[in-house]
């Protein structure tokens, strides 16, 4: 019974340059679902630690900093705005310099609990039949009870072919040493590459976009047609 009085959850974990996120936003169009980008949630962190020059690789100042941590995100799939108290931030999240501090916010576990909190209460109170959830480590920790839960994956090689796509004024080499690096730092925090029990994986190596957002809305309708059975 308690299952339907939330929305739906979908659950999509994948690592930098799989899509997900832009597929995870055309899924949610598609289904009608809200959409909720949760790395957008460490970005804005990092960049409001930059802003207040905290250093960031001083754990204890960034805890300090959590409890005025005022970030709000929309969660239309057409309208993500990211703000930071009164700035709005969704551009400036993501700089170059705001990527690199990602990292070293993220992996502090006191800001995942934090943040994991304020994911969960964004998913309960959405007004839609259901909501998509991506980033890194939803399908295990930030929404284990998902009713669906998938893994958006590609082969290194793919993904940086994709990532120079979005990133055109940067050269190819430049490109694959940040995702290189990116996977290294991510890799450390969370297994982003293996999919837990009960978790589906959908690899897009070699398919288009298209082909890619159609195989995750089967995934969903799957699950969802096979829990409304159970």
């Amino acid at each position: 019974m308690g299952r339907h009085a939330f929305p739906t959850l979908v659950a999509i974990d994948g690592p930098a340059g799989s899509g997900k996120s832009s597929v995870s936003r055309a899924v949610a169009r598609k289904l009608g679902f809200a959409y909720l980008d949760t790395g957008a949630a460490y970005r804005a962190l990092a960049w409001a630690m930059q802003h207040r020059k905290v250093d960031t690789s001083d754990v204890d100042a960034v805890i300090a900093e959590l409890a005025d941590f005022d970030y709000s995100i929309g969660t239309d799939p057409d309208a993500s705005a990211v703000t930071v108290g009164e700035s709005d931030v969704t551009e400036a999240i993501r700089e170059p310099a705001v990527s690199a501090a990602v990292s070293a916010v993220a992996r502090i576990p006191e800001v995942r609990t934090h943040l994991t909190e304020l994911f969960r209460s964004i998913a309960r109170d959405v007004d839609r039949p259901g909501i998509v959830v991506e980033g890194r480590d939803i399908t295990t920790i930030v929404a284990p009870e998902a009713e669906v839960r998938i893994l958006l994956t590609a082969s290194q090689e793919a993904r940086m072919g994709r990532r120079s796509a979005e990133l055109p004024t940067e050269s190819a080499d430049t490109v694959a040493e940040a995702l290189r690096s990116r996977d290294r730092a991510d890799s450390q925090v969370v297994d982003f590459m293996s999919a837990a029990d009960g978790v589906t994986t959908v690899d897009s190596t070699h398919l288009d976009f298209e082909q890619t957002v159609d195989a995750v809305i089967e995934v969903i309708n799957t699950r969802t047609a096979r829990n409304s059975h159970d």
